[in-house]
């Protein structure tokens, strides 16, 4: 099958031929259709991720049908739409798993990361991390719900009940979430590059109730801020344009060092925190919610062989909402 790979970080992908892969006991075969490209394949491609199995078929936001059956896979069958997420198994066993926080098991494997991902005709998966692509979204439309809708909701949920939501860096993840959270009622403060008129303009027309560069401050103290760009520095813009109690929240995996603050910009019972992975549950919840809102996606599309392309227009932040490879 042709698949883009990673042999080695900070190297661009190479279009190669490698086997079609086998289901193993749990999983399923999956013929991919789109794979979204996400911010955090560009900090696997760049090294900011440092322990990836290499080499790698990068990509977690798949969507495609069910070629096969392996042992023991259960809950769909062939010819079934399915979705695979960036979370691929986890132990069941540990303190967290227990705990319902199975994002959290530090035994965990990634999709894209410890195994192999969506830059390629065909994928395999532990069917009971995967989800049925819900009705109303096309195969291009429904890959960035698997990573950018679904970080997007679980950090909103982490902000809880805020009115008032401030969204710094508008891309693949905030435009997914701002709609969620004007169809829950809320305000959203969307905040884009100093200069970025397209992308402030985007968020006005997905209904956010102001836009404006990072360096200026809202019309009104946040309730709560989630920060998509991997920018500490925004960590404190964010802390400074909140009201007492507010919670701002790093929806990345990878962030660059947060600078110090005085502690009075954090008193108040403010509080800075930050979220990792997601749970089969969010996937649950959110796929059942984008339907209701609907969620609109807005997407570039790029076919598989260009997925360096991808990348760099990520890096650059040349992208309106999110990109996604087009495999068959």
């Amino acid at each position: 099958m042709r698949a883009m790979v990673i042999e080695a970080q900070r190297e661009a992908l190479r279009l190669l031929d490698i086997p079609e892969p086998v289901p193993g006991s749990e999983q399923i075969l999956i013929k991919i259709s789109t794979c979204g490209v996400c911010r955090t394949d560009l900090h696997i491609v760049d090294g900011d991720l440092t322990k990836p199995k290499l080499p790698l078929v990068p990509g977690h936001q798949i969507v495609g049908t069910v070629a096969a059956l392996g042992p023991g896979a259960e809950g769909f069958e062939p010819g079934d739409r399915v979705g695979v997420p960036w979370l691929g198994w986890t132990d069941g066993e540990c303190r967290y798993c227990k705990s319902g926080r199975e994002n959290l098991c530090d035994n965990a494997r990634f999709t894209g990361y410890d195994v192999d991902g969506g830059y390629a005709e065909y994928a395999v998966a532990d069917h009971r991390y995967c989800f049925p692509i819900p009705q109303g979204f096309s195969d291009l439309q429904a890959a960035p719900l698997l990573c950018a809708g679904l970080i997007g909701y679980r950090s909103l949920r982490l902000a809880g009940d805020a009115e008032r939501l401030g969204l710094y860096g508008f891309g693949a993840s905030a435009h997914i979430v701002a709609q969620v959270a004007k169809f829950q009622g809320r305000k959203v403060f969307a905040f884009t590059k100093p200069g970025d008129e397209e992308g402030q303009a985007f968020a006005r027309e997905l209904g956010a109730d102001w836009a404006g560069g990072s360096d200026r401050r809202p019309p009104e103290q946040l309730d709560a801020a989630i920060v998509f760009a991997p920018l500490g520095a925004l960590m404190i813009e964010a802390l400074k344009a909140s009201a007492k109690g507010a919670r701002i929240v790093s929806a990345g995996i990878h962030m660059s060092d947060i600078p110090s603050f005085p502690y009075a910009e954090l008193w108040g019972e403010r509080s800075l925190m930050s979220v990792a992975n997601l749970t089969r549950q969010d996937g649950r919840e959110f796929l059942e919610l984008a339907p209701r809102v609907p969620v609109n996606t807005e997407v570039t599309e790029y076919p598989l062989e260009q997925a360096n392309e991808a990348l760099d227009d990520l890096r650059s932040g040349r992208l309106v909402g999110a990109a996604v490879l087009r495999i068959a």
